[in-house]
């Protein structure tokens, strides 16, 4: 059952979110189905907040909105639905990332890390994410099985090649990983998210004011030389830029590793065709991101108009939109039997990555390491298997970015 809360209104008890897949851990929250053929466009309540925002559960209504200028990504917005409680009078002092600005802010960031992730900068990468992930299985090998995947695997690929992006030292991956859990953690208090920002903003501060003065050959090297041609930009805005790739550079993929791992075991006949015909695995991974939606309540605007969605509902001027992209991703109007996982659907358009102008620069990344890290995992250790029961995997329920705290397997 839905948990409620009260609104405040005649309009009775709202439903809480963010939800969480507790009843079926490998699929999008089940009330979703139930929303979208009963109210499709619903009125919901932040969980942290206590704040109202609208729900959209149909994949017409998410692309439209995520598409039009009108709503706003601008968290200093009145109306903008946070994930934490943030005071009013806090608002102009924070230093949020780009994911949360509107153009022409957004634009000027953004332009700043594209280049960064270019199919040639990707391929560029890829012999040194398969040397990583090569390395990683090398070590799962001589230990042998049983071992977590997520420590051994799952975690440290993304995570080392990110170090290395940016030029920091590998020794850091553990800080980065603290910092992600903990402003991504549905329990996190906002002392507590305001206190790893803090951190992590200082630890970047000097890692730029270093490469800097001592460029080298990566990332943060590469768009600190940039700042002069950007005249609107200062050092706290490359801070902010480096601390937003923080998150989207290893947590994420980590996550999706984990559970991918999980899901192609569970489908063996379809593992044992991508095994046979590894052409199959670019769609796979498509078909992954889409089942999975691991970041599937995390997009969130504001309107700065009102908007008349397809089927009529009115979203006012100044509220605020959950624009539920796990939701969408299992809309069966878009994808039909979307509980089904199928390697050979037609999945183009999923929202993984969101869509319109604030659609994930690192996609390509994302998805290079995916390819590299399935196709050598179940190349070169063709006996996996799950050491647990999928039910009693420790899932993390209580994160934005859904993935597991564990995943024990053996060969």
């Amino acid at each position: 059952m839905t948990e409620h809360a009260e609104s405040g209104s005649t309009e009775g008890p709202l439903p809480v979110f963010p939800l969480d897949r507790r009843k079926c851990p490998l699929s999008v929250p089940q009330e979703y189905e139930n929303m979208r053929a009963g109210e499709p466009v619903a009125k919901v309540v932040n969980r942290m907040t206590g704040k109202p925002a609208w729900a959209l559960t149909r994949y017409a209504d998410v692309r439209d909105v995520l598409g039009d200028p009108a709503m706003s990504s601008n968290a200093r917005n009145p109306g903008y639905p946070h994930q934490f409680q943030v005071p009013e009078e806090m608002l102009p002092y924070i230093a949020f990332p780009f994911a949360a600005m509107d153009p022409p802010e957004h634009t000027v960031r953004r332009r700043m890390v594209i280049p960064e992730f270019t199919a040639k900068r990707i391929a560029d990468l890829r012999p040194r994410t398969q040397a990583i992930v090569d390395a990683r299985i090398d070590a799962m090998l001589a230990g042998g099985g049983p071992l977590d995947l997520v420590a051994e695997l799952a975690v440290p690929v993304p995570s080392l090649q990110f170090c290395e992006l940016m030029g920091a030292d590998p020794e850091h991956i553990g800080y980065f990983r603290r910092y992600a859990e903990t402003t991504t953690g549905r329990d996190s208090s906002l002392e507590a998210v305001a206190g790893a920002i803090a951190e992590m903003d200082e630890f970047l501060d000097e890692l730029i004011t270093e490469k800097t003065r001592e460029p080298g050959d990566d990332l943060l090297s590469r768009i600190a030389a940039k700042l002069p041609e950007e005249p609107t930009l200062e050092h706290d805005d490359l801070v902010a830029i480096a601390r937003l790739l923080v998150i989207a550079g290893s947590d994420t993929t980590a996550n999706v590793i984990s559970l991918g791992t999980v899901v192609l075991l569970e489908h063996p006949e379809q593992l044992a065709e991508i095994r046979n015909d590894p052409s199959l695995l670019p769609g796979a991974i498509e078909e992954l991101l889409r089942f999975l939606s691991i970041l599937d309540s995390a997009t969130v605007r504001v309107a700065t108009r009102d908007i008349e969605l397809a089927g009529g509902e009115t979203i006012r001027d100044g509220e605020g939109i959950l624009a539920l992209n796990g939701a969408a991703n299992w809309d069966p109007a878009q994808y039909p039997e979307p509980h089904r996982f199928d390697i050979h659907r037609a999945v183009e358009g999923h929202m993984a990555f969101s869509y319109g102008n604030h659609m994930c620069p690192g996609a390509n990344l994302a998805r290079m390491q995916l390819e590299v890290v399935f196709r050598t995992l179940f190349t070169r250790i063709p006996g996996l298997r799950l050491a647990a029961p999928v039910d009693e995997l420790p899932y993390m329920f209580d994160a934005h970015a859904y993935g597991l705290h564990e995943l024990p397997v053996t060969w």
